[in-house]
């Protein structure tokens, strides 16, 4: 029993690198499940027996890729200075920066977290509770240090946030954006959107 959970250990780790390979080169809506198969060097059955579905295959994918990603930025944390404002913005500097490196595939992720027969077994972008409790931990913190208000609605402005970080990923497939350029247009962003929550001397701005 073990040697046949090792090989299917080793199955399904070559198909999710070939998978995240070919993803990024020719993209998702292009990449077969035979495709897959023939660059892992398995059969298309083995395929389906690790996984149901190429969106499944997606969804490790990207759940390996955040798992790295998470690594980084809890390594980080806990030395990023500035306001609030600069804190969230080093945040999202740090994932345009990594996932840059594969766009196509970060942009896979977001197409088919969008598509009308999204599986059960697909994990859709924005439903990574790690990175959004990352992101609300630093608003809170902001509440804090006096850089929020304390009546703003930190869920909506958290989603506001992850609205235009995914939007910018436009960029990239439009315009061949890098992650400098992302970064900096997100800053922008994040500038607006903070200062609609930042604390007013007359205590008469409007919550988001």
């Amino acid at each position: 029993m073990g040697v046949r959970e090792d090989q299917k250990a080793a199955t399904r780790a070559k198909v999710v690198t070939a998978a995240r390979d070919l993803f990024n080169e020719i993209g998702y809506d292009e990449t077969t499940i035979r495709a897959i198969a023939d660059r892992a060097g398995v059969s298309v059955g083995s395929v389906f027996t690790t996984f149901s579905s190429k969106a499944d295959v997606l969804s490790q994918v990207m759940a390996d890729r955040v798992g790295l990603l998470q690594d980084e930025l809890t390594r980080v944390l806990p030395y990023l200075r500035g306001s609030t404002t600069d804190r969230i913005c080093s945040i999202f500097a740090i994932h345009y920066d990594f996932e840059c490196r594969r766009v196509k595939l970060f942009l896979a992720h977001i197409a088919a977290s969008f598509s009308p027969s999204l599986e059960e077994t697909t994990i859709p972008f924005g439903q990574n509770a790690t990175f959004k409790n990352m992101l609300l931990d630093v608003l809170c913190e902001g509440v804090a240090r006096g850089d929020v208000r304390p009546d703003a609605d930190l869920d909506t402005v958290l989603e506001v946030l992850m609205a235009s970080y995914s939007y910018n990923y436009r960029l990239a497939a439009q315009e061949d954006a890098n992650a400098e350029q992302m970064t900096q247009r997100m800053e922008r962003q994040t500038a607006i959107i903070l200062d609609g929550v930042k604390p007013s001397l007359k205590g008469t701005a409007s919550a988001i």
